[in-house]
């Protein structure tokens, strides 16, 4: 895939029924870069790389993507066959792909030595850490070098250190030219990518890159020990961080939000508004 090209869905809506997993959403995903789908359970972060994978059929706009041979997927299970030794999980991914021989040898080497997992190629991968199991997963998935990576929260329930050896592999494979999608709860994952997408049920809070998101916090947020009122305000650390809508008032002192701070107020500015606009029609 070349530099100019990308992947994506444009004005996607899917439904399950009457309810709306995802609502005219948009992503774009360019090759070379990584674009994190953020959000909480239910939010519609996995329907969204189903719908780049095709399992998932919009009911309306568009989704550029390549073939299914061309894509690669880790799902947020691992995907690893854990009966399986770290070796064995690799041959079958790659006979699955018709990679076989030298040419899988050199795949396999070239994907193993980089995560640390060259040296345990007999060891069984439900004996293998949450961190090198995830390390697996992300290899195999990368085994036929596809030119577009979908990751459903590929570092959740792994340990600091491996986190970061993960998002070393998942950066690299950028650089490398392979377009990357990754959906997360972790919002310090977020601030690592190209470009960010907020979703709360189905539906976009933000779009753009790290700074913009940041930028385009709606109100105001302020660091307190008490939150006046505790539905608008978030615990970090020991203190709380408190939003309210408008500018400061006179006696406060704004905080600069985080990525953290900024999707928790978009949620809760877009259940502020939805909570007024119910009340103003009734």
């Amino acid at each position: 895939m070349s530099r100019g090209e990308e992947w994506g869905a444009w004005g996607v809506t899917v439904a399950h029924g009457r309810h709306l997993a995802l609502d005219e959403v948009t992503l774009e995903v360019p090759a070379g870069q990584v674009a994190a789908v953020v959000g909480g359970d239910g939010a519609g972060k996995t329907t969204l790389l189903r719908c780049l994978t095709g399992a998932a059929r919009p009911r309306s706009g568009r989704v550029a993507a390549p073939s299914r041979r061309e894509i690669g997927y880790m799902p947020a299970a691992t995907g690893v066959w854990r009966d399986l030794t770290v070796a064995e999980n690799m041959e079958f991914v790659g006979s699955a792909h018709g990679i076989r021989g030298k040419e899988f040898q050199r795949r396999r080497d070239a994907l193993l030595e980089p995560a640390g997992l060259a040296h345990v190629l007999g060891r069984r991968a439900g004996n293998l850490s949450g961190g090198m199991l995830h390390k697996l997963a992300f290899s195999a998935a990368m085994l036929h070098r596809p030119r577009l990576l979908l990751l459903d929260e590929p570092s959740t329930g792994i340990d600091p250190v491996s986190r970061i050896d993960l998002w070393r592999l998942i950066s690299q494979t950028a650089v490398d030219g392979t377009a990357v999608a990754l959906a997360t709860t972790y919002l310090d994952e977020a601030e690592r990518c190209a470009t960010v997408l907020v979703l709360d049920a189905g539906r976009t809070l933000r779009s753009g890159t790290p700074d913009e998101v940041i930028a385009g916090v709606p109100g105001t947020i302020t660091a307190v020990r008490t939150p006046p009122d505790p539905d608008l305000a978030w615990r970090r650390g020991r203190i709380f961080h408190a939003w309210h809508p408008g500018p400061p008032r006179p006696d406060e002192q704004p905080i600069s939000p985080d990525m953290e701070d900024a999707v928790v107020a978009a949620a809760i500015h877009a259940r502020h508004t939805a909570d007024g606009n119910e009340r103003g029609s009734r």
